[in-house]
């Protein structure tokens, strides 16, 4: 394979296992065997858009947030918490949506490990972040993602 055929693998493959964590993470019914294949999809996705020449600090913070968000769907606090750590470090200098992201990974990995004191740093982050998001699709997405955060 030369150079430009892995490029143009890499750009195929980082959008489609994207996509394909999406379509699992909205399936209300999936089994261990789809919870393995949506966790190797988002390892993957994250893995090839960091081969892309054009992969920014915004699409790292993106695929680590969605790492992050598949652990804490799987109950693994740790690893939630290390991609959740990672997406905020790449949404640095980025717009507010991404560093709110970033913090509601981190709240969602405080949920999952029952932290409630982190939790309630990371929400109040997020949700100050979220003040400044002028976008009213990623407002209300961002807003979403936040009301399903909250310990018994």
């Amino acid at each position: 394979m030369n150079e430009s055929e892995r490029a143009a693998a890499h750009r195929v493959f980082s959008g489609e296992c994207f996509n394909r964590v999406w379509e699992l993470l909205e399936q209300s019914n999936r089994t261990a065997e789809d919870n393995e294949q949506m966790l190797l999809a988002a390892m993957a996705s994250l893995w090839h858009w960091t081969q892309r020449a054009d992969c920014t600090a915004q699409n790292r913070s993106v695929g680590c947030w969605q790492v992050s968000r598949v652990y804490a769907l799987l109950g693994q606090a740790e690893n939630a918490q290390r991609f959740g750590d990672e997406a905020l470090k790449y949404s640095r200098g980025l717009a507010p949506f991404f560093a709110a992201y970033a913090h509601e990974a981190l709240a969602r990995a405080a949920m999952v490990a029952g932290d409630k004191p982190l939790l309630d740093a990371h929400y109040s982050a997020a949700s100050k972040l979220a003040e400044s998001v002028t976008d009213a699709e990623e407002r209300r997405m961002l807003d979403d993602d936040l009301a399903q955060l909250r310990l018994p």
